[in-house]
C-alpha cells in the first residue's frame, strides 16, 4: 500500500481497536420483524425501532409497490426544483392533521430534519438552552447556527430555567429551548411541563423532537406534546417515520409561516437534492391508517415492554430511569457490555451494545427495543437467555 495524506487513520483505527470502541455493522438477511436472520444467524431482533411491526406489513408493502409501478424509484430531483409529488403533499397533509398543527414538511430523513431547522432560524445574536443528552442532529443543528448554546442537566427543569434566564440575561434576539420527547439511550421522557412554563416566562420558543416519541406515546401515538396536553404550546415539533412508521423520512411540523419559511431556508432538505421515493411516501401514509386504525398494537407494545422490564429487573439487571419500550441494560463495563453482547448473539438474540463516546465511560449498555409484534414467548427466550449470558460474562 502506498503512503498518502490518510495514513493517519491507521494508527487511528488501531487505537479504537485497543479501546474496543470499533463497531462492527450487522447484515440483516431478511425482514425487519421481532424474529430475523443477521449475519447469518436466526435471532430473536431487540435492536430494530420497528416500534408497532409495521417495516414489513403486507398492506404498507402492497402500497409502496403500487407507488413504485405507477411513479417509479425515486423523483431525482429535490421538490422545490422539479420533485414533488402529489403523494408528498397528502403525506404531510395528513402529518399535519395526526400531529394536529397547522402546516408540516416532510424531509428525507429525521437528521436532516433537525439538523436544519436552528441555521434556518438562528445566528450569531441569538442563543439555544439544549438538555445534555439531546440527539446528535440537534447538536449538529445547533453548533451550524453559530448561537450560543446553555447546556442544562438532562431532565432538570430548574437547570433549564436558570440556563433560560442567563440566555435572556445575556441579551439574545432569540431563544430556543430544545429537549428530545423520549430520550434514545435512556428510554425517559422529557419532563415537557415543567420546561414550557420555563421557556414561556423567558420568551423562549420550544422545540421536541418526538422521533421515538410518535407511534409510542400520546392519544393513539401522537407524541410527547398530546401525551401530555401541550398542544399549541411547542412551536417546533420533529418526527421520523422510520422508527414506529417503519419507513424512511423526518418531518417538521409547526405553523404555516414555520414551514413556509423553511421551504425557503432549510438548506439540508433542498441541497439534499432529492426526496423521499414514492413508495416510501405511499408507504408512509399506509402506516398512518393502520396507527390510527389499530390502537390495539400502541396497547400491546407497552404490555410487552412493561412485561420485559420487570423480566429484567428480576434478574438484576439495572434498565435505568426507562419508561417506555426503549430499554437500556446498563453495564457499565464496556468489554462486559460487548461480551454480553457477544453471548447473547450466539444464544440467538440481537441486542446493540452503546459504549463510549455515546454514552458515559462508565455507562455501557446494551440498547433493548421491544416491539408490539413480539410475543411473550419471544420475551420469555431472551430474559432465559439474559440470565444464562449474563452469569458467563459476569454482568450480573
Amino acid at each position: 500500500m502506498t503512503s498518502g495524506p490518510l495514513d493517519f487513520l491507521t494508527d487511528s483505527l488501531a487505537k479504537l481497536e485497543d479501546d474496543r470502541l470499533v463497531m462492527d455493522w450487522p447484515t440483516l438477511e431478511a425482514p425487519q420483524e421481532p424474529r430475523t436472520v443477521l449475519n447469518g444467524r436466526p435471532v430473536i431482533n431487540l435492536a430494530a425501532n420497528n416500534y408497532l411491526g409495521l417495516a414489513n406489513h403486507p398492506a404498507v408493502k402492497l402500497a409502496a409497490a403500487k407507488a413504485l409501478d405507477r411513479y417509479g424509484a425515486g423523483v431525482a430531483s429535490a421538490r422545490n426544483a422539479c420533485g414533488n409529488l402529489a403523494l408528498h403533499d397528502e403525506l404531510e397533509a395528513r402529518l399535519a392533521a395526526f400531529k394536529g398543527v397547522e402546516a408540516v414538511l416532510v424531509t428525507q430523513t429525521g437528521y436532516v430534519a433537525n439538523v436544519g431547522i436552528f441555521p434556518a432560524l438562528l445566528g450569531e445574536h441569538d442563543a439555544i438552552v439544549s438538555d445534555a443528552l439531546n440527539h446528535a442532529s440537534l447538536i449538529d443543528s445547533a453548533r451550524m447556527s453559530r448561537a450560543k448554546v446553555h447546556v442544562y442537566a438532562h431532565g432538570e427543569v430548574a437547570d433549564a430555567e436558570a440556563k433560560l434566564k442567563e440566555a435572556k440575561a445575556s441579551g439574545a434576539r432569540r431563544i430556543a429551548l430544545v429537549t428530545d420527547g423520549i430520550f434514545s439511550m435512556d428510554g425517559d421522557i422529557a419532563p415537557l411541563p415543567g420546561l414550557i412554563k420555563a421557556a414561556e416566562a423567558a420568551g423562549a420558543f420550544a422545540y421536541v423532537d418526538d422521533a421515538h416519541a410518535v407511534g409510542v406515546i400520546g392519544k393513539g401515538g401522537r407524541g410527547t406534546v398530546d401525551h401530555f396536553g401541550l398542544e399549541g404550546r411547542v412551536a417546533i415539533q420533529v418526527g421520523t417515520l422510520s422508527k414506529a412508521l417503519g419507513i424512511m423520512g423526518g418531518y417538521i411540523a409547526g405553523s404555516r409561516d414555520l414551514i413556509r419559511w423553511l421551504e425557503q431556508r432549510h438548506r439540508a432538505q433542498f441541497f439534499s437534492a432529492s426526496t423521499l421515493t414514492p413508495a416510501d411516501t405511499a408507504a408512509a401514509l399506509k402506516a398512518l391508517d393502520i396507527v390510527e386504525a389499530e390502537p390495539e398494537r400502541i396497547a400491546r407494545l407497552w404490555a410487552r415492554a412493561d412485561y420485559f422490564r420487570e423480566g429484567l429487573k428480576s434478574l438484576g439487571y439495572d434498565t435505568g430511569v426507562s419508561e417506555t419500550p426503549l430499554i437500556p441494560v446498563i453495564i457499565g463495563d464496556a468489554a462486559k457490555t460487548k461480551a454480553l453482547r457477544n453471548a447473547l448473539m450466539e444464544a440467538g438474540v440481537f441486542a446493540v451494545a452503546v459504549t463510549y463516546p455515546i454514552v458515559a465511560e462508565d455507562a455501557s449498555r446494551l440498547r433493548t427495543i421491544v416491539s408490539s409484534e413480539h410475543t411473550e414467548a419471544d420475551l420469555d427466550e431472551v430474559l432465559d437467555a439474559f440470565a444464562r449470558c449474563g452469569k458467563s460474562v459476569g454482568a450480573i
